[in-house]
């Protein structure tokens, strides 16, 4: 299950903040990165609020008086923090507020692992949908705009500054 997390969580931000110069890309990864929990088949600190709020502080510390840098960076703990809404997360109080009810998390699955699969595949459909959407909506049709989004993370500016979902500008 990962385009619900690298799509659905570029998109959100785009749609939020409606920004040209965040790096989407980076967004995408810090969505992705709970994932390698699944590599040991439970849920550490990289589902947890203490890990998504510590990388922000993290970022913003290393990158004082490096502006284009940290605009870059935040990316990944806004990709973090989408990751634990889309992950439902936000369930499992043991897991999003780690430590607070105890430091064990052996006996914690994966929220994803946790779901059925039917629902698990519905929303990579779903997110698959979103990415078509997101395709047109954002103009990467376009192959300039395709290419800088590859090199820079960045989307055109006409698409972030026009109102979304479906809105008229």
């Amino acid at each position: 299950m990962l385009f619900w997390f690298v799509i659905v969580a570029p998109v959100i931000v785009a749609e939020v903040f409606r920004s040209p110069m965040v790096d989407y890309r980076m967004v995408a990864l810090g969505a992705a990165i709970p994932m390698l929990d699944l590599l040991i088949a439970r849920a550490s600190f990289l589902h947890t609020m203490i890990f998504a709020v510590g990388s922000l502080a993290f970022v913003m510390l290393i990158t004082i008086g490096r502006r284009l840098l940290r605009r870059r960076l935040l990316g990944i703990p806004i990709g973090l923090m989408l990751h634990l809404v889309l992950d439902f997360v936000w369930l499992n109080d043991t897991l999003l507020l780690w430590p607070a009810f105890g430091w064990s998390l052996s006996d914690v699955m994966v929220p994803l692992t946790e779901r059925s699969q039917s629902l698990n595949i519905g929303l990579e459909l779903i997110a698959v949908g979103i990415g078509v959407w997101a395709r047109r909506r954002y103009e990467l049709d376009d192959p300039d705009n395709l290419e800088t989004f590859r090199k820079t993370g960045r989307l055109p500016r006409s698409a972030t500054m026009s109102s979304g979902l479906g809105g008229t500008s």
